[in-house]
């Protein structure tokens, strides 16, 4: 019997989750379908109560829902607690458990496929959303020596570096405005606000991109406004193909037990 998994949101045609997921199938030998399924903004859980009874598996949740998420799961790991925030639910007689797979994807694409060494780096983290307090546990596990935190409100990057104060990996932790960016070097800098989707540059000094600085945005199939400052500082650039590739394969392997080879796959998203 071929097991269902979906990618649930709110628009959700464009995602490219299907096709990634049938590359994995295929490449594993795994008898799946995954399939986009557009929830009522103000009806997740009954979608997702839906394609339970359908016979789901599990799906992936993207935009807006990946906190109604959270709160629908029964069981939460680590990731997902940190995150406040699932994109990966795995259901069971038992209930539903929720992951997070964000902040691994980014830092397996960081380590794996773009060769930055994360022991004892410097980073900088631009945001304080969503997207940002999803990666900031992986970067910490990873080992960085320092992670600063950059908002254009200084007391919401505060607020969310304060979340982890309790954690025991915190202390290369904090959290500035931009304005106390000046004078500062980071050996990589990733932009986790959606600035570059609009074409809005980020009032970035060029002196963050250090020496051999690696530049990473989030957003994914878009030239941005900080990756092209990032060049003219002289830094390596990469958008965010390889963390939606990488994240896609960490809810693989937690639905399927083995985890997809990803270049071919990453390499033919480049390609088109």
């Amino acid at each position: 019997m071929t097991d269902r998994y979906a990618v649930i949101g709110n628009p959700v045609a464009h995602s490219r989750s299907p096709w990634i997921h049938a590359q994995f199938a295929q490449a594993t030998g795994q008898d799946m379908e995954y399939v986009r399924i557009e929830s009522p903004l103000e009806g997740f859980a009954q979608t997702v109560d839906d394609f339970r009874r359908r016979g789901g598996c599990g799906a992936n949740v993207t935009l807006p829902f990946k906190e109604a998420a959270y709160r629908y799961s029964a069981v939460l790991t680590h990731r997902a607690r940190a995150a406040r925030a699932a994109n990966t639910l795995q259901f069971a007689e038992n209930g539903v458990l929720g992951d997070n797979t964000d902040g691994a994807g980014l830092v397996r694409d960081l380590v794996s496929n773009l060769g930055c060494a994360m022991a004892g780096i410097r980073v900088l983290l631009i945001g304080a959303g969503g997207a940002a307090r999803g990666v900031i546990l992986p970067l910490l596990e990873a080992g960085c020596a320092q992670l600063v935190v950059a908002n254009r409100t200084p007391a919401r990057a505060a607020a969310l570096a304060a979340e982890f104060a309790s954690n025991e990996r915190a202390h290369p932790l904090s959290a500035t405005g931009f304005d106390g960016l000046a004078g500062a070097s980071f050996d990589l800098v990733i932009n986790a606000t959606s600035a570059g989707l609009s074409g809005a540059a980020l009032p970035l000094p060029a002196t963050v991109f250090g020496r051999d600085a690696l530049a990473y945005d989030m957003v994914y199939g878009h030239d941005t406004p900080f990756l092209a400052q990032a060049r003219a500082a002289g830094a390596r650039a990469c958008d965010g193909w390889g963390m939606l590739v990488e994240q896609a394969a960490e809810s693989f392997l937690l639905w399927r037990g083995v985890r997809p080879p990803t270049a071919p796959v990453l390499a033919a998203l480049r390609a088109v």
